[in-house]
């Protein structure tokens, strides 16, 4: 298994799809403590990215993964577009020009992609914010002796990191206005990040 710039396609034609088929849920948990629009922009957003994919030829991997976040940042709307951009600019910075990309690589780009959304968010842990789902993927990732296992884990990781985000009183984002009244509702951001791990390693294991 490897991640190229063919996987790496593939993974974001899978999670575009994962956003389509999950709109509705991450509506729901965005009407709960947001402004109601998470899957609906998610879903736009990366329909336009897969759309500009298929009209061009990309180099590599990190041609994908920043052809995706121009698109995200163009279209996505609120938080979700500047964030969403700023994780796969980050992803595809660390991987440019990289025909095949191994475990040490892959680790590093998530990490320099974390940096990357906490310095534009401003977000720690348990601030209930995709930072919760991404910390602990990206440290699975760093922990894995093997891609794939790690891809896999990543995606476990990010899966209890969302669940754990229910019980949180939301410190940023426009969740954060609510108060105490943010709690006992998933996190849509950090479910998404799950979503984005999910079809990772549903996409690298075939």
């Amino acid at each position: 298994m490897a991640v190229d710039r063919d996987t790496t396609l593939a993974w974001m034609t899978s999670f575009a799809a994962s956003m389509e088929e999950h709109r509705e849920e991450l509506v729901q948990l965005d009407t709960a403590i947001g402004d109601g629009d998470h899957g609906t922009n998610m879903n736009r957003g990366m329909q336009k990215a897969v759309a500009q994919l298929a009209a061009a030829e990309q180099a590599d991997t990190g041609a994908v993964l920043k052809t995706v976040a121009m698109a995200l940042i163009s279209t996505v709307g609120g938080a979700a577009g500047p964030l969403y951009g700023t994780l796969f600019l980050q992803l595809g910075t660390v991987l440019a020009g990289l025909q095949e990309v191994d475990l040490p690589s892959y680790a590093a780009a998530w990490r320099r992609a974390l940096e990357g959304v906490q310095a534009r968010g401003k977000a720690q842990a348990q601030d209930k914010t995709m930072v919760d789902a991404l910390i602990p993927a990206v440290a699975a990732l760093e922990a894995a002796t093997d891609l794939e296992d790690g891809i896999r884990a990543a995606a476990e990781a990010a899966h209890q990191g969302a669940l754990a985000t229910t019980p949180l009183v939301a410190r940023k984002g426009r969740a954060s206005y609510l108060g105490e009244r943010s709690a006992g509702h998933q996190d849509p951001g950090a479910t998404s990040t799950y979503y984005l791990f999910k079809s990772a390693a549903e996409t690298f294991a075939h």
